[in-house]
Formats: structure tokens, C-alpha cells, sequence
């Protein structure tokens, strides 16, 4: 079984363990792609190999939290569910092969004669995540930060302790194999304040909230690092003149009921005026589908008297349960108003067979994520194929949408001379010179080649059937 001790970074301060973690970090980044991704895979068959320890710790935290009469949308959270081991070890290693994120040439010029400048993707450097709950957003975030070579600090609700530092343990024993420092991945436990944390702006480079909307505004508020993330989560659902309205019931239900916690479940449905009393080829029917599923429905200011629902709490309300708002608009320019003055900039969708208004809602609608005819459940790292995410983010500088490994790097400028000087730019003369990347050119080299080697084939082939032509 696991020896659960105390981790080496235990009674270290939390600056000493930011300052391990960036150290440590520079170790990861200094493992070839194949190690780091060797890595990934050792951990996400520990992961398999101790699901029966993880789901014993788990069971004592749920345990703990029932009796702490936790609210049921949380514990629902903290539940590692049958499965959950399987498919983080899966995301895991999705991120394992990956293409190589780091040292990726974005451009590259030739700034004068013998001098060139190329600017590479590179790590950030040291990230912290808060979370809360969600224990399973541990070794995601994880394999996400070892394959982009950042270090990490994860601070985690008390009511998922014994899980998290069972997931902890797995993941950094791993790493002293690779010779990487197991404070690459710093658990923050005990009473150490989260605003003790967040006051080190000059040893952690990125700060990702993963919690209720009161968690996020708290962390943007008091700290001076950088913040990805989003505060709520308001998705809302237009549909128009043109819906296929078995199509609009049945997304309806999934955007809303697959996961009613989440922060891209349906929380407003836009019903064009003209759906209204239509019974089954209209708004009744969808209504009556999400009854059936078990959500209940609230008015806004219009559809309270028309459609006699109770009024929703307010325009803009995260229910985070079964409940959801339903809103009468006269057209799609009512709709996007609507959208933009109350969501939060998440994930909206049309139900429309009208291929014109589907794009034209698209290209209108201001919010990191725009579906047409689709689940709003799909705005989602691992649904987007990113392998997992990080966060979604809502906010527009950097990131935006589920953020994958992409958000967790930056970029670094590489200059390559022979002993170029400026001297008030007399010295030099400039060509500024846009060159094919590296990757390109190895592309159009193996390209040539092919159709070289295919010729020359073909030429062969040509002459033999030549040769036992003339033999006959």
C-alpha cells in the first residue's frame, strides 16, 4: 500500500516552496519531450495501480463532508466517480502524445546578414491553482503543467484533503525516476492562508481559480498576480423561427441535466415569440422535456406572464441546480442583446436549421464559446480534444475559452549573431528578412524528397517495363 507521510515540503515556507517548485520546474523543462511524456504515462498507470487506495480516501472525505452537511451540488463534485480513475489516466496520457509543446518555433527572421532572431513557445514558469471540491481537477491539471514544463502550486478545499494528498502522493512519486524534484508539484496544506499565497506576485506567474463564482471574484480581488479563469457560468440557448424542435428539446435537456453543477450547463432559454403555443412543434414541447427531466422553470420579465412560470431570481442567474430560466424574444438581434447583457461570456448556442441566422449568430455573439445546434456540455478541454483543461476562461488576454496546454506558455525570443554590435544602428544593416520555420522547412525537404524518390520510382519502373518490353 501507499505510505502517506508528510510531503518533503511540509513546514517549508510557502515562498521556500514556490522558489523549489520554479527549481525544480527547470529540471522538467530540461527532460527531453519522450521523458516528460514517459513521465505522463508512469503516472497515469500509478494512477490505475492505486485506484482502490484513491477511492478509500475519497470515501472519507464524502464521509466527512455528510456529516459537515455539505451542500449536495458540492459533494456531487467531490465524488470520485466509477470511471474517474480510467479517464484521467486516459487524459493523461492524450497529453502524453501530444505534439511537443515547448521550444516550438513561431517565427523566425533574419534580422541582418549573419543575424537571426527566432521567438520559441517556453513555459510560464510557476502556477497556482485553488480549487475546490473537484479533486479529479488535481491530475489534470498536472499532466497538463509536467507536459508544459511548469511548476505548481495546488492550495485545495479542506473537504477534499485525504483525496488530494492521495492523488499528490502518486503523481510527484513518480518523479524522482526522471530526476525531477518532487516539489515540482507543491500540495499547500494546513492553515496556511490562500491570501498568504496570493501575496507572492514575484515567485508565481499565473493564478487559476477553479471554484464558485464567490472563490474566483475573492482571488481577482486580492492579488496582484495574473488570473485565468471566469466567474460564473451563464449559457444561454436561442431558439429560432427555424429550430427542429425535437432536436431543440432534446440539447435543451442535455445542456441543462447532463451535469447541472457545471459551469457550462444551460442556465437561459431564448424561445423566439413565434414558437410560443405551438404545442408540440414549438416551445410546449421542449418545456415539456425538460419537466419530464426534472428541471423547473422560471420566467423572465416577459415569459412569467405569458407562459404563467414563477419569476427567475434575477436576468443573469447561475442555478447550478434543475432550475432554468425561460425568456420570450422577438428576433435574433433580441436574442444577442439579451445574451450580452446578462451572460457571462462562457458559451451560448442557436438551434437553427436557417444556415444564415446560424452564422450570423456565431459571428455576432461575444462569448468565448458560440455552438450551433450542439450542447452547450461540449465547451469542455477534454470535449475540445486539448486533452484537459486548466480552466475556461472568459476573460480576453491570453486566454479565452477552455484553456489546454496552450494557455500555460509563453513565448521567448532566441537571437543568433557573430559578434553584431547596434552603435546607434550605424553598425548594423538591417534586412528584417520573414524565413521558413525550421519545422516547415524539414516539411518541404521530406515533401521534395518524396516527389524525388517518387520519380525516380516511377523512372525505374518505367525502364524495367521498357527493358522486358524490347527483351519479348
Amino acid at each position: 500500500g501507499l505510505n502517506l507521510q508528510a510531503p518533503p515540503t511540509m513546514g517549508m515556507s510557502t515562498r521556500d516552496q514556490a522558489v523549489a517548485a520554479r527549481n525544480a520546474s527547470r529540471q522538467l523543462q530540461n527532460l527531453s519531450s519522450e521523458d516528460r511524456a514517459a513521465l505522463l504515462y508512469a503516472i497515469a498507470d500509478a494512477l490505475e495501480a492505486n485506484e482502490d487506495a484513491i477511492m478509500r480516501e475519497n470515501e472519507k472525505d464524502i464521509a466527512a463532508a455528510e456529516a459537515a452537511d455539505t451542500e449536495s451540488h458540492l459533494l456531487n463534485r467531490l465524488k470520485m466517480k466509477p470511471g474517474k480513475i480510467a479517464q484521467l489516466a486516459a487524459g493523461a496520457r492524450q497529453i502524453a502524445d501530444m505534439e511537443e509543446p515547448l521550444g516550438r518555433q513561431l517565427s523566425k527572421m533574419k534580422v541582418a546578414d549573419g543575424l537571426t532572431l527566432e521567438q520559441v513557445t517556453a513555459p510560464l514558469g510557476v502556477l497556482l491553482i485553488i480549487f475546490e471540491s473537484r479533486p479529479d481537477a488535481l491530475p489534470q491539471i498536472a499532466s497538463l503543467a509536467i507536459r508544459s514544463g511548469n511548476g505548481l502550486l495546488l492550495k485545495g478545499g479542506k473537504e477534499a484533503t485525504k483525496t488530494n494528498a492521495i492523488l499528490h502522493k502518486i503523481i510527484v512519486d513518480c518523479m524522482p525516476a526522471f530526476g525531477v524534484d518532487r516539489e515540482c508539484i507543491v500540495l499547500v496544506e494546513g492553515r496556511e492562508a490562500v491570501s498568504d499565497i496570493l501575496a507572492l506576485h514575484d515567485v508565481v506567474d499565473l493564478v487559476i481559480p477553479r471554484g464558485s463564482n464567490s472563490l474566483v471574484s475573492y482571488i481577482s480581488n486580492n492579488t496582484k498576480i495574473p488570473v485565468l479563469g471566469h466567474a460564473d457560468g451563464v449559457c444561454h440557448m436561442y431558439l429560432d423561427p427555424n429550430a427542429d424542435v425535437a432536436m431543440a428539446a432534446k440539447l435543451a435537456v442535455d445542456s441543462k441535466t447532463d451535469y447541472p453543477a457545471a459551469c457550462n450547463a444551460l442556465e437561459t432559454l431564448l424561445v423566439h415569440k413565434s414558437l410560443i403555443g405551438k404545442g408540440k412543434d414549438g416551445y410546449e414541447a421542449v418545456a415539456a422535456a425538460l419537466v419530464a427531466a426534472g428541471c423547473t422553470l422560471h420566467g423572465g420579465a416577459r415569459a412569467e406572464k405569458a407562459l404563467k412560470l414563477p419569476a427567475c431570481p434575477a436576468p443573469r442567474h447561475e442555478y447550478g441546480n434543475l432550475g432554468l430560466t425561460v425568456e420570450i424574444v422577438d428576433d435574433m438581434n433580441q436574442a444577442i442583446d439579451y445574451i450580452h447583457a446578462n451572460g457571462s461570456g462562457h458559451t451560448e448556442c442557436i438551434i437553427t436549421n436557417d444556415k444564415a441566422a446560424a452564422e450570423e449568430f456565431l459571428r455576432r455573439v461575444d462569448s468565448a464559446c458560440v455552438f450551433h445546434n450542439a450542447s452547450t456540455r461540449f465547451s469542455d478541454g477534454f470535449r475540445f480534444g486539448l486533452g484537459a483543461e486548466v480552466g475556461i476562461s472568459t476573460s480576453r488576454i491570453h486566454a479565452r475559452g477552455p484553456v489546454g496546454v496552450e494557455g500555460l506558455l509563453t513565448t521567448r525570443w532566441l537571437c543568433r549573431g557573430d559578434g553584431h554590435f547596434v552603435e546607434k544602428d550605424t553598425g548594423v544593416k538591417y534586412t528584417h528578412q520573414k524565413l521558413p520555420l525550421d519545422a516547415n522547412l524539414a516539411h518541404k525537404v521530406a515533401t521534395g524528397l518524396g516527389w524525388a524518390v517518387g520519380i525516380a520510382n516511377a523512372v525505374h519502373l518505367g525502364l524495367m517495363l521498357w527493358k522486358m518490353a524490347t527483351k519479348k
